[in-house]
């Protein structure tokens, strides 16, 4: 197989596996029809890895055929690729695949067939978001993580599963449908400016375009409302915790591990580099809501007492670090940002595992009906105090590598305001511990207050086989995170000479800054072999 038709593969194999699914002959053919499949696209993305060209990875690689989408009339398009910022994140959602089916073995029980194609599906979708580089296929792909995981929820979620798919389906339509505006209006204004006439979506002609400042304060809200609403920040996150609660356990790994972070990809990937100046002057206001996110998710995190809504709240004040790092606008915070959307998809995501487990031995999610549960499950307690410590950050685990990069880049920034936000978001951090490890106190330490938890099975194999990767993952990411750092740290330095040049461009009439900042500007055209890229850092 040639690596550029690889990436389309690993795209829909998921979905042709899905289509397979519906002839399967029983539940049992049909779990491990899913496993090989996701299994598989695993396998088939470690080429990603091994031959990413690290020294240009703000290029667009592995991209596969491009065609047409629509019509030959408008410049909207199949273009796919990777770079550095979406490498780990396909790597990662296609890694949480098979741990996602795993999961599920013994949990799902009812309309197993339906469960998993609708898995399969909210995979293609996606991996899809992360290699888009059409703006409007990037939409389709999107649009497509809706109908699946509001099935998830609303089939094979708790009590109030109805009420928490509605709610999530409505703020995120919402938000959608004011980016396909902005997407259309965005599509034409760039069109009449750098694509003689003709409506495009092409990722790197947007780029080429220099967005008026007026028009980019409105369409930046447009894109940042919608991406805020995914990631949630707040206060756009009272979808979550109900999500998260009501999801069966694979639905709450997917939205931890995957969805969330196509919120803080679209502001990364759009908002940052369409509309730079817009972005600037809403700094502060984005880094004060972030940091409310912080505290806030962090307090009540403490206040809950079940388990999995505890956790669900600690996504609100994590992704807030990532928002914050994003918004901070230098190479360490942006670099702290993408480390961290791995670093939380990993972490959290054995939370809602670990939690997960438990309700299946207990059908519970109180923590006060465990307690001292040590004794009974040491193995499962290792994995919950490793899992645990990583989320709070301790160093030499994955999650003190992207909260130290984003404090010490965004205390390090010029935006107005950043070192005080800094400061007041260290407070997170400590909160994090005090959360995490009052859980843990809680339900695995201290006397057995349950008699039914005194014989409680411990971890069998197929549970080992899910957590043994994530728990060697926080470890090699916490002590090895240059290789990691390597990959997205070219597309770093790209971005920020993007927003540096086309604000300097935008705020300047001097001419020879003008063709200076023309200079600069490679205007590859489509369909061209060699990987665009817009600007020379």
């Amino acid at each position: 197989m040639e690596l550029p038709n690889l990436l389309t593969v690993i795209i829909f194999l998921p979905l042709v596996g899905s289509l397979l699914l519906l002839f399967a002959p029983s539940d049992r053919s049909v779990k491990w029809f899913a496993l090989i499949v996701t299994l598989g696209a695993f396998v088939l993305s470690l080429p990603l890895w091994f031959g990413f060209d690290v020294v240009n990875a703000a290029d667009l690689q592995f991209r596969g055929i491009e065609f047409p989408l629509i019509s030959e009339t408008l410049d909207v398009r199949y273009l796919i690729g990777i770079d550095g910022f979406s490498l780990l994140l396909v790597l990662l959602t296609t890694f949480l695949g098979p741990i996602i089916v795993l999961c599920s073995w013994n949990y799902i029980t009812k309309s197993t067939k339906a469960y998993y194609i609708l898995l399969l599906i909210l995979q293609t979708g996606m991996t899809g978001v992360f290699c888009a580089f059409d703006i409007l296929l990037f939409y389709i792909f999107f649009e497509l993580t809706l109908i699946p995981m509001y099935f998830l929820i609303g089939i094979w979620g708790g009590e109030r599963r109805i009420y928490a798919a509605i709610k999530f389906v409505i703020y995120t339509m919402a938000g959608s449908l004011l980016m396909l505006i902005a997407i259309i209006y965005l599509g034409y204004a760039a069109g009449n400016a750098v694509n003689d006439g003709i409506f495009t979506t092409n990722y790197f002609k947007l780029l080429e375009f220099d967005v008026p400042f007026g028009m980019q304060t409105w369409l930046f809200i447009l894109f940042a409302f919608a991406f805020a609403i995914k990631v949630p920040i707040f206060p756009f996150h009272t979808w979550l915790p109900d999500a998260h609660v009501q999801a069966p356990t694979g639905g709450s790994v997917v939205l931890a591990g995957v969805l969330l972070k196509m919120g803080t990809y679209g502001l990364v990937r759009f908002c940052l580099p369409f509309f730079p100046s817009a972005s600037a002057s809403h700094t502060l206001l984005i880094g004060i809501f972030a940091v409310i996110g912080i505290v806030y998710g962090a307090l009540v995190s403490r206040a809950q007492t079940d388990a999995k809504k505890l956790v669900a709240y600690s996504s609100v004040s994590h992704l807030g670090f990532v928002v914050l790092g994003i918004f901070a606008l230098t190479l360490e915070s942006l670099q702290g940002a993408m480390i961290q959307m791995i670093n939380h998809g990993i972490s959290t995501g054995a939370l809602f595992l670990i939690v997960g487990m438990l309700y299946e031995r207990r059908h519970t999610r109180l923590m006060s009906d465990y307690g001292g549960i040590a004794k009974s499950v040491p193995v499962l307690t290792f994995f919950m105090v490793l899992t645990v410590l990583a989320s709070a950050g301790l160093p030499g685990l994955n999650g003190f590598v992207g909260e130290f990069l984003i404090l010490v880049g965004a205390f390090s920034s010029d935006a107005p305001g950043m070192q005080t936000l800094t400061i007041i978001a260290t407070t997170g951090v400590i909160l994090a511990a005090v959360y995490l490890l009052w859980m843990v106190s809680r339900m695995f330490f201290g006397p057995l207050t349950h008699e039914a938890n005194r014989t409680m099975p411990d971890l069998n194999f197929r549970e080992l086989v899910i957590l043994v990767p994530m728990a060697l993952l926080m470890i090699i990411l916490g002590l090895m995170p240059q290789p990691f750092l390597k990959v997205s740290e070219p597309s770093a330095n790209r971005l920020l000479n993007v927003i540096e040049q086309k604000r300097a461009f935008a705020e300047s009439d001097d001419p020879n800054l003008q063709r200076r900042f023309e200079m600069n500007d490679r205007r590859i055209p489509t369909g061209s072999p060699d990987p665009p890229s817009v600007l020379k850092p």
